[in-house]
């Protein structure tokens, strides 16, 4: 009877046939080879997540991986020839990787915008000081966290410092085995009853996350002097030198594997430098493609995408005109730039929220994505969504390449509107938003799926082939 319907279905309404197949679940569908491919994947992944813990040192890894294969720094006399391979940094906090397409710039672009920022701790300008024989640093938070989820916490201390003189001393303690973690202690269920009252948003209020940085005291019996001396002797910097610092508390936990059968991956960082990662791979991928390929990795998305490294700076307007004048020479002008923006087709990617097994409530069931079923178009609503026939688009490219999809919307009243999509779109760009989902989103520590990452990469790179 089965096989009778799905004849007569594919007879006379092909196509919500193929649209019911590409929701399917992804692992039901995934070949061997598919599947190997997909935790083989997950390795590199998994990798590159564990050193590439804030957006300053996700630009020194992608540059690291993109020299591997072949790209070379963007200059203003770059040859322009088909296959060249480009990567253009933004004050060492956004990178773009280029591949030069067969087809003019003015026919449009191909571009995928993620951002590689992420929900951490950040040290105050004036951080140390001492309190009941403990040395400890004054943070303040970016991205929107649950604060009581970063308290018993390993922390690393990831990040830079710019010195007066010109020098700059990158400070990266906690990564490595065999480092000190800074931690965030909790209350003992003991004597934590005078703050069992508290809301769940305010078990730890923003300036009770102050990690411990020391306890072993000079010999005047000053914690907070003997831990700035430690500092000054180990990176030759003064306590003014936290004023020009941009130091980030994050996670000191190794991406690991979750389950049996190890399909999931647990790491800090999934929001977002997933996307970002994956985009980066498919343009290392792309060999030749009809349209010049751009993945746009930016920061500051979490604290709403500002400052001149954030997506609604003028800094891919600007680069978009340089890429023009390398294959224009000075015949380029603004109208030319112009042409070549509203011809440019853009996929936003970002993750979202999966639907989670103890509490499905939150979510709209038959509108929310979930783990394990593939590329995730997102349905906003309100304005925000893509052009339907860029939509279309985008299903046409990944059903004939057999990637499993599915959309999401939040429940009315509850959820998110994009991310960096908005501030490409009001360049006359066409963007859609896309991504994966996510269990325990803004945490220190949320869950993807290992076929959900392979299906992106393979949609990614279906839509720089195109």
């Amino acid at each position: 009877m089965k096989a009778f319907l799905r004849f007569w279905m594919l007879l006379l309404f092909p196509g919500l046939l193929q649209a019911q197949l590409s929701t399917e679940f992804n692992w039901k569908l995934a070949s061997d080879k598919d599947r190997e491919a997909a935790f083989a994947f997950a390795e590199e992944y998994k990798a590159f997540l564990a050193r590439a813990k804030t957006e300053l040192f996700t630009v020194k890894e992608m540059v690291k991986l993109a020299g591997k294969r072949g790209f070379r720094p963007l200059k203003n006399n770059s040859p322009w020839r088909p296959g060249a391979k480009y990567y253009d940094i933004n004050r060492d906090r956004t990178i773009c990787l280029i591949v030069v397409g067969k087809n003019s710039l003015k026919s449009g672009v191909r571009l995928i915008g993620g951002h590689i920022d992420s929900p951490r701790l950040e040290l105050k300008a004036r951080p140390l000081y001492q309190r009941y024989g403990f040395a400890l640093f004054q943070t303040l938070y970016h991205g929107g966290i649950k604060k009581y989820q970063w308290s018993n916490l390993p922390l690393a201390l990831m990040g830079r410092i710019d010195k007066t003189d010109g020098t700059t001393v990158w400070v990266e303690l906690g990564n490595q085995p065999g480092d000190p973690v800074l931690i965030v202690p909790d209350l003992a269920p003991h004597v934590d009853r005078p703050y069992r009252s508290r809301s769940q948003r305010d078990v730890l209020k923003g300036e009770e996350l102050d990690p411990i940085v020391g306890s072993i005291p000079d010999s005047k019996g000053s914690v907070e002097k003997q831990i700035m001396q430690l500092l000054e002797k180990r990176y030759g910097i003064r306590r003014a030198d936290f004023i020009s610092a941009e130091l980030a508390l994050v996670p000191a936990l190794a991406p690991r594997d979750v389950g049996f059968d190890r399909g999931l991956v647990a790491a800090y960082g999934q929001d977002d430098r997933l996307c970002s990662y994956i985009a980066a791979r498919a343009s290392m991928a792309v060999e030749h493609p009809p349209y010049t390929t751009i993945s746009f990795l930016v920061d500051n998305e979490e604290s709403g995408s500002n400052n001149n490294t954030g997506a609604n700076s003028d800094y891919l307007r600007g680069l978009m005109g340089r890429l023009l004048q390398l294959e224009m020479g000075n015949r380029a002008n603004e109208l030319h730039l112009r042409e070549v923006l509203a011809n440019t087709l853009v996929l936003s990617a970002d993750v979202t929220t999966g639907i989670h097994p103890m509490f499905p409530g939150v979510q709209e069931p038959s509108n929310a994505a979930r783990l394990g079923y593939g590329v995730v178009i997102k349905r906003y609503g309100r304005g925000n969504d893509p052009n339907s026939e860029f939509t279309a688009r985008f299903r046409r490219i990944l059903e004939e390449n057999r990637i499993p999809y599915q959309s999401h919307t939040y429940k009315v009243d509850v959820g998110g509107g994009g991310t960096i999509g908005n501030f490409l779109s009001r360049e006359n760009m066409e963007v859609l938003d896309c991504g994966i989902p996510l269990l325990s989103m803004h945490s220190p520590y949320s869950i993807s799926s290992k076929i959900d990452m392979w299906s992106l990469y393979r949609a990614f790179q279906a839509f720089y082939r195109q």
